[in-house]
């Protein structure tokens, strides 16, 4: 512990110099500009600054991506509170009683309600990140092929399971993602598979263009297919929080706190869920049920404070066990491996300081979003009024130039243009987004850990179920598939049975 707070404050040393400062409030304002428009969600800020931040040394780089991702998720909450519009999917539920509180004139009380659940959610979500992470670096070190297969299946099962409506869907969205990441030359003896004699796909489809696309590109094609609304922003009060707020509803923000942390070191979950459990646990829990979805300060605060803890939550399961807990995060794992950091369970003994630089970095990241969140208010909200066929040719640039920016290919743009296209049939199907991406994230880590696991055991599947951690990890695996199996079609009534 004490070693921990030393690293730290080593961090936050190395973390102060004048440069480094502005990249983090640049970072943390482009973040909440790009989250407080409808349509460019967390996931497409990280994947566009990532392909910006290739030439940078990998410190400042990392930086400005965290402090994006922490902007980004905050930012959602402006859209939601003044025009009933989520910026990002993690705001959704901010939506409900942040923009009955804004008809009922009390706007500027909300976003500052919205301000300190954020700020408050990411500090306790860093507090866990700076205190799990060597536990759980701990524990990982016991892991071997075995349990890192089961580790990795249960990622893509869990955030099928989890997004959206239909489990099958997300489950049939993690295998495709699975299969996309055999793609390429096979990584032992260099043979192509479905690469059907085209040289560029020997090499496998790289990651970035791939959530570019998924991300990017389809969510453009999906805004143009809708029409946007006439955007008013109706005027609001004063946006500094009321110190009773935050004392009335302190055991709200500890438990959405808690909730939204715990979620986010799920693999593939992701923000979005964390809002909603975390709304859904403050009211069961509240005194005033009555006023959810009418304008409750308690909701709105549970909300905010849910899903900005999911981000540190989310990245405890990145470090430790290189396993994405969010889409979001999946960007932000190929960034770091862009970047030369390896995470996963030797984190901790070759690069332990990196957790604390990332704890540091998170730090920046509140200290901005706090600061814009207050002062530039009325500012950013201005944003807003930006037309959408404006924003959409700009967007559509930076996919292309940022796909082409990772290996000077041009394929890699047509690889942007593929996903975008799939990502955007996918979704009007009712197919989440966040399976298929963890797929091609843990797809590499899947096999190459299967082959392994079964070149030690020389073939041998026993010790996939004997060994206690893998063995938890598959039963887990098939309670989950059986359970939701079973909710699905064991409870449907059989056709001509009695009602």
């Amino acid at each position: 512990m004490f070693d921990g707070l030393i690293m730290f404050g080593q961090s936050i040393a190395r973390f102060s110099g004048p440069e480094t400062i502005a990249y983090a409030l640049l970072a943390s304002l482009v973040g909440v500009v790009m989250g407080a428009l409808p349509g460019l969600t967390a996931t497409m800020s990280l994947a566009l600054v990532t392909t910006l931040t290739l030439k940078l040394p990998p410190s400042q780089a990392l930086l400005i991506l965290i402090c994006t991702y922490v902007g980004s998720i905050y930012g959602g909450s402006r859209s939601a509170i003044l025009l009933n519009i989520p910026g990002t999917p993690a705001s959704a539920a901010s939506c409900l009683d942040g923009y009955a509180l804004a008809r009922q004139g009390m706007a500027g009380r909300a976003m500052g309600i919205a301000t300190t659940g954020s700020v408050m959610g990411t500090l306790i979500g860093m507090f866990f990140l700076a205190t799990l992470t060597p536990v759980l670096g701990g524990l990982a070190l016991k892991f071997g092929a075995y349990e890192f297969f089961w580790l990795a299946l249960f990622g893509v099962i869990i955030a099928g399971t989890l997004t959206g409506d239909d489990p099958l869907k997300g489950w049939i969205a993690g295998i495709a993602g699975l299969f996309i990441a055999t793609i390429g030359q096979e990584p032992q003896y260099g043979y192509e598979r479905f690469a059907f004699g085209v040289r560029d796909l020997a090499g496998g489809i790289q990651l970035v263009p791939a959530l570019v696309g998924a991300f990017g590109f389809a969510e453009l094609l999906t805004a143009m297919r809708q029409r946007q609304a006439p955007v008013k922003i109706s005027a609001f009060d004063t946006v500094i929080p009321k110190v009773r707020d935050v004392l009335q509803y302190w055991r709200t923000i500890l438990r959405s706190g808690l909730i939204g942390t715990g979620v986010g070191i799920v693999p593939g979950v992701g923000e979005d869920v964390a809002a909603w459990s975390s709304y859904a646990a403050a009211k069961r829990a509240s005194k005033e049920k009555e006023k959810f979805g009418k304008g409750s300060i308690e909701g709105l605060m549970a909300a905010e404070t849910g899903d900005n803890a999911c981000v540190p939550g989310a990245v405890i399961p990145v470090l430790t066990l290189a396993i994405p807990g969010s889409a979001p995060a999946a960007v932000l794992m190929a960034a770091m491996i862009i970047h030369g950091v390896k995470p996963g369970p030797l984190i901790m003994v070759e690069n332990p300081e990196f957790v604390y630089d990332v704890v540091t970095m998170m730090l920046f990241a509140t200290i901005g979003i706090l600061i814009f969140g207050l002062v530039l208010t009325k500012a950013l909200v201005q944003v807003l009024r930006v037309p959408q066929h404006l924003i959409t040719p700009i967007v559509f640039v930076l996919c292309a130039v940022g796909s082409f920016a990772i290996a000077g290919r041009l394929f890699d743009v047509y690889v942007m243009l593929a996903f975008g296209l799939i990502g955007f049939f996918l979704r009007h199907h009712g197919y989440p987004m966040a399976p298929l991406v963890l797929g091609i994230v843990l797809g590499d880590l899947l096999e190459k850990n299967l082959r392994r696991a079964l070149i030690l055991s020389d073939g041998d599947l026993t010790p996939f179920f004997t060994r206690p951690i893998a063995g938890t990890v598959a039963a887990l695996i098939f309670t989950t598939i059986a359970w939701k199996l079973w909710t699905l079609y064991g409870r449907r009534p059989r056709p001509g049975a009695a009602a």
